[in-house]
């Protein structure tokens, strides 16, 4: 914490001290947005990232073909006015917009598009590692060759052609229905092909665990977006300024400034002493609080869903009845009244309602401690111990309050004669490579934000394939799930994906708990932050008072 106030000091000066002519700002400090960011960015290169506060300054700094229409998670054009796909599915054609530079200058055209794909496609080495090329390898699923054993080699992606400045074509080798809603995230953003050439873009050393990034990823990112790249000093803040030859609206925000600090009490605090105009992953505790003394607060609508994993390479879990009898002990509505936002919702599916594959008919388990009881007494479990892990130190848009929910199943498991054993760990890296890593673990608490809007993103991630995490294999349900994934025909795709959810439900390999609302904290001043459920959120937008 004294290392997050230390910090408030840095943001504390970045108000005062307005920018310099450089900035393409003027002074007085109100055209000067200052938003608390929680960590460093991984790296400045967003083809090279998966996590959201790299995303959250990429997106000031590039834009995609493809957006997303504001408040939703729906695609919208954005560098692409428009585009069709062939009735195969296998050919798309983006009318791009004209008359775009990026901040080097460079013209953003149909071949910039080429380079672009080419670029992810033809990644090797290291940068073929998942901790890198993340996305282009969820979705493409591979590369032009492959250097890892676990991918196949080819992936959807076949060709990209320019015949016009204007006209991008982009051919698969077979259909992949999710591609114009994928784009939409920042690791498929434009970037300049001089400044990615002149900077050694791809020119990363290291291992995948440990990479050591060129200077294109450090200090010379390079978009079309509202706001172009300043500074960044690792541990305390990166700081963007207005690019005057964006194409759009630039608005009243001149200069932005993302200080680092880390500890949520620090970033509260330095709300309430004027250091910052916002925050994000506000604690459900301090809602309440800031909003009597005087502070926005804005709600996400919920994209999320935070579910109780059933590890089944534990012996106990692996037994239907006995994952049954836990469902039917969790008291989901109080556990949402008494531990996650207002507003959150109580999760049936693995997906949030707003995505299309949610099915209102799935099997709901509804709270009955007597039948749990009785489930636990036909398979001879009455006297079940059960290692229960969560993590700690902690706060994810799907899960503000781990402990909290920990506390509450916990007291609704043992009501129903299951003894727990609390496991507690820290989130990061101890808690993930615990659950994702290995089969040493058995109840557990995770959760996931949606990155756009298809169901695979959701159901694909958790149960596509055999994964640590759940400890079990089962063809039929990941052949269900995969399958439907490369449905051509949206009617038809939705209604293999709502098969697949109700088949997930019948299985129970977890329980999914809420669609908790992530909060965010703004002064009184910041007008018209535009909330979105992917995090959407560019600064350009905002206007700043008194």
């Amino acid at each position: 914490m004294v290392v997050g106030l230390a910090l408030t000091a840095c943001a504390a000066s970045d108000r005062d001290s307005g920018a310099d002519a450089g900035d393409g700002a003027t002074s007085g400090g109100r055209d000067t947005f200052i938003f608390a960011a929680s960590s460093d960015p991984a790296t400045l290169d967003p083809a090279f990232a998966s996590d959201g506060e790299t995303f959250r300054v990429a997106r000031q700094i590039f834009e995609g073909l493809v957006g997303v229409e504001p408040g939703t998670a729906d695609p919208a054009p954005l560098l692409a006015e428009s585009w069709e796909v062939s009735d195969d599915g296998l050919e798309y054609t983006f009318a791009l917009k004209e008359d775009v530079t990026f901040h080097d200058g460079t013209d953003f055209d149909a071949d910039a598009v080429c380079f672009n794909f080419e670029r992810w496609n033809n990644f090797t080495g290291v940068l073929q590692s998942e901790s890198l090329s993340y996305y282009w390898q969820k979705v493409n699923g591979g590369f032009a060759s492959s250097d890892v054993a676990s991918l196949d080699g080819t992936g959807k992606y076949e060709s990209c052609e320019a015949p016009d400045p204007a006209t991008a074509v982009i051919r698969l080798r077979s259909p992949l229905p999710e591609l114009v809603s994928a784009l939409s995230l920042p690791s498929f953003s434009m970037q300049s092909p001089t400044a990615l050439q002149e900077y050694d873009a791809d020119g990363v050393t290291g291992d995948g665990q440990a990479p050591v990034l060129p200077a294109y990823s450090t200090a010379h990112p390079t978009g079309t977006g509202p706001f172009r790249f300043k500074s960044w000093s690792p541990g305390e803040e990166v700081v963007l300024s207005a690019y005057d030859g964006y194409w759009g609206e630039q608005g009243q925000v001149r200069r932005v400034v993302f200080p680092v600090i880390s500890d949520a009490t620090a970033r509260r605090q330095a709300l309430q002493a004027g250091d910052i105009d916002g925050y994000d992953l506000v604690g459900p505790a301090d809602v309440v609080a800031l909003e009597d003394a005087g502070y926005q607060i804005v709600n996400r609508e919920p994209f999320n869903v935070l579910y109780l994993g059933m590890n089944q390479a534990n012996p106990d879990l692996a037994e239907l009845k006995v994952r049954q009898a836990i469902a039917h002990a969790i008291n989901k509505e109080a556990l949402v009244a008494q531990t996650l936002p207002e507003g959150t919702e109580v999760a049936t599916n693995f997906v949030p309602p707003s995505v299309a594959g949610w099915n209102p008919d799935v099997v709901t388990y509804e709270y009955d401690p007597d039948k749990a009881r009785a489930l636990l007494a036909e398979v001879g479990r009455s006297d079940l111990t059960l290692d229960f892990n969560y993590p700690t130190n902690v706060s994810r848009p799907y899960m503000p309050t781990p402990e909290q929910v920990f506390t509450a199943i916990e007291a609704d498991l043992e009501a129903v004669g299951i003894t727990i054993n609390p496991v507690p760990d820290p989130w990061n890296p101890e808690y993930l490579d615990k659950i994702q890593g290995g089969a040493d673990h058995g109840l557990h608490l995770l959760g996931w934000t949606g990155d756009y809007n298809d169901t695979y993103n959701f159901i694909g991630v958790f149960f596509g394939g055999t994964s640590n995490e759940w400890g079990f294999d089962n063809p039929s349900l990941f052949s269900a799930i995969n399958d439907a994934r490369y449905v051509a025909d949206v009617d038809d795709q939705t209604v293999a994906y709502e098969q697949a959810n109700a088949a997930i439900l019948e299985f129970l390999p977890g329980i999914p708990l809420a669609h908790p609302v992530p909060s965010l904290a703004f002064t009184a001043e910041v007008k018209g932050y535009p909330a979105s459920p992917v995090q959407d959120e560019v600064f350009n937008v905002i206007t700043l008072g008194d």
